[in-house]
């Protein structure tokens, strides 16, 4: 028996839907970050012999991988909530799927600056 198949609108092939849907994952993926930051805080908070032993941990380099990562992260959501406050408040134009493009672009060129300077 085959499986049904499940046609997407069209209106989800385009650039903008993916922005607006990476805009979504990212807010998600940072919301699911801050309880260890709120971690790495209690540790600075708890002593100094705990503070030393997590900045030794973030040393390694799976670590500033993550933190690159994590920067992407933040850099693609601030980027996308900043187009759409453009899409919101300022007049259409037409290249709205460049400003996508562009502000992913720019993401991953900033990570990539953030991560060459902690490695």
């Amino acid at each position: 028996m085959n499986a049904p198949h499940v046609s997407h609108p069209a209106n989800r092939r385009t650039a903008l839907w993916l922005a607006a849907l990476v805009h979504r994952i990212s807010g998600i993926c940072l919301a699911c970050f801050l309880p260890f930051h709120f971690l790495a805080l209690g540790a600075a908070i708890d002593g100094e012999a705990r503070m030393d032993s997590l900045l030794r941990w973030t040393d390694l380099a799976v670590v500033k991988f993550a933190e690159a990562g994590l920067m992407f992260l933040l850099f693609v959501h601030l980027l996308g909530g900043l187009r759409l406050l453009a899409i919101e408040n300022l007049p259409w134009v037409n290249w709205q799927k460049q400003l996508a493009t562009a502000a992913i672009g720019l993401s991953m060129i900033l990570a990539f600056v953030f991560l060459v300077r902690v490695l």
